[in-house]
């Protein structure tokens, strides 16, 4: 995956596909603390978590290398914009609810591994049912991530009464292999298409930026270590 290929690829979060910049760097740091890596979750008030690489309910099956606590890490000012987000989503009955956030490169390492074994199809009807798993590595699975750089995050939102809460329809599930995903698709219907544009309008007001290809899918812009990747796990 080179040239322009390697940009479109860019930022797809389920498999990690970014092309990072030229000379990102994998940070030598052991904890998250020793890089301003965060818990959303004590930053934003209110956060709903479902960390789906640190369980089985994702498209590898299984949890992933490095995902050793469900918590959402994020560069302190990456969580800080998440917080405002929050806030403004709240005031219309609302909460963000994150799929993931950080990502170890060794996480990355795993989805690639995951993508070069034929013989696993274990999940393939549920995330990539139209397509053959031979072909993700063709454009949708690449050796870094933007993930890694501590400011990119997957989310959605969720209307909640007491303790229950419902994810908005936004016609697709997150993580799912198909052109329904993009955030324009013309196939949705006029209500997931108003709930897309509600996550995408909540999040520009604060410097997230999505990936048209994926509706869950945001980057804090600018980014704050856009040259520096890491690799310490979640604990």
């Amino acid at each position: 995956m080179r040239g322009a290929w390697l940009l479109l690829a860019c930022a797809l979060p389920w498999l990690g596909a970014c092309a990072s910049p030229p000379g990102v760097q994998v940070s030598p740091a052991q904890e998250a603390a020793q890089v301003d890596l965060v818990d959303a979750a004590n930053v934003v008030s209110g956060l709903r978590t479902e960390i789906r690489y640190a369980g089985d309910n994702n498209f590898i099956g299984a949890p992933v290398t490095g995902y050793e606590a469900p918590k959402c890490l994020l560069l302190a000012p990456v969580a800080l914009a998440l917080a405002r987000v929050q806030q403004d989503v709240q005031r219309e009955g609302l909460s963000l609810k994150v799929f993931d956030c950080y990502r170890p490169v060794r996480s990355v390492q795993h989805f690639v591994r995951w993508a070069r074994d034929p013989a696993d199809q274990r999940t393939k009807a549920a995330y990539y049912p139209n397509l053959e798993k031979a072909s993700l590595l063709d454009g949708y699975i690449a050796e870094t991530s933007g993930h890694s750089r501590g400011a990119t995050l997957d989310l959605t939102l969720v209307r909640c009464e007491r303790d229950a809460c419902e994810e908005l329809d936004m016609g697709t599930p997150f993580d799912f292999f198909d052109p329904r995903a993009n955030t324009a698709h013309p196939s949705i219907t006029e209500e997931q298409r108003r709930h897309r544009e509600q996550l995408v309008q909540a999040m520009a007001r604060h410097g997230f930026q999505n990936y048209a290809m994926e509706w869950w899918h945001f980057t804090f812009r600018p980014e704050p270590t856009p040259r520096t990747a890491y690799d310490v796990p979640i604990q």
